[in-house]
């Protein structure tokens, strides 16, 4: 038969050498285990990666405020897909990794969000703009958009109205004048708005409709009149989160990047009107 043993029984001056070895162990232990537990979360970070999807009228200013963010977050990674805002939605929904959409008007947004395929709570609104109606820097004789009827003019660059938010608005312009119908012989579609200000630099268009922004980056072509605001749906940037995103918390937090003072001088600085 075996004696159950227990510290209990052992002398006074033994069991307190135990408690002294046992703390000293335990103090051992937690100190070697502590860096183990505070580096696991940065390596986690330098593995970040975010996409976002926006419309090409914003390609200057979002490539200019990357390196602002990353800054105070090194660790994230910033890559861009510019289009036209109809493209990327369509992009969206047969399942790219998009982590934020960015588009030039609220319908494709809506679109997506009705699909179920954003994060709720997500959207946002973080700049607006104008439509502007250019010619080549050089060019006479087109001071309205009535001088779009006459016969000198050859062709209008516009964005595709299906796909194109600008092309949307530029449609509604026109229709807003009653002047649509004589001049939809001339227009050239375009597949973004960077298309149109291209044909109109390079004078394969006689004029084109674009977006003031797009024009004050631009020396090869002049604004002849900007279109008010009430011929056309209101021109705002609205911003969500893809439900698909395998990095929604870095998402939301570069979502926030975008409306704080910094990126706003960014934004104001190409002419984008703040929201």
């Amino acid at each position: 038969m075996y004696k159950n043993f227990s510290q209990s029984r052992l002398p006074i001056k033994t069991r307190k050498l135990l408690i002294l070895i046992t703390t000293a162990l335990t103090t051992l232990l937690l100190v070697i285990g502590l860096p183990t537990v505070t580096t696991s979360p940065v390596v986690a970070q330098s593995n970040t990666s975010l996409l976002i999807s926006a419309a090409a009228s914003l390609k200057e200013v979002l490539v200019e405020i990357q390196p602002l963010y990353q800054q105070s977050q090194p660790n994230v990674n910033i890559n861009y897909n510019f289009g036209s805002s109809g493209t990327l939605q369509q992009q969206i929904e047969q399942g790219a990794p998009t982590d934020i959409f960015i588009s030039a008007a609220k319908k494709q947004v809506d679109t997506l969000e009705q699909k179920g395929l954003l994060v709720t709570g997500s959207r946002n609104i973080i700049a607006k703009n104008r439509l502007v109606l250019i010619v080549p820097k050089n060019a006479v004789g087109i001071n309205s958009f009535y001088s779009l009827k006459d016969a000198k003019v050859k062709k209008i660059a516009i964005g595709e109205p299906r796909s194109v938010p600008a092309g949307q608005y530029a449609q509604q312009v026109l229709e807003k004048l009653k002047i649509w119908t004589e001049v939809k012989s001339k227009l050239v579609f375009a597949n973004n708005v960077r298309q149109v200000l291209a044909s109109v630099e390079s004078g394969n268009a006689d004029t084109g409709l674009v977006y003031a922004t797009d024009a004050k980056i631009s020396n090869r072509v002049k604004v002849v009149v900007t279109a008010d605001e009430k011929y056309h749906s209101p021109i705002i940037y609205p911003l969500a989160v893809v439900k698909r995103s395998k990095n929604v918390n870095a998402a939301k937090e570069f979502s926030q990047f975008l409306s704080s003072n910094q990126a706003k001088a960014v934004f104001k600085k190409y002419g984008f009107i703040l929201p």
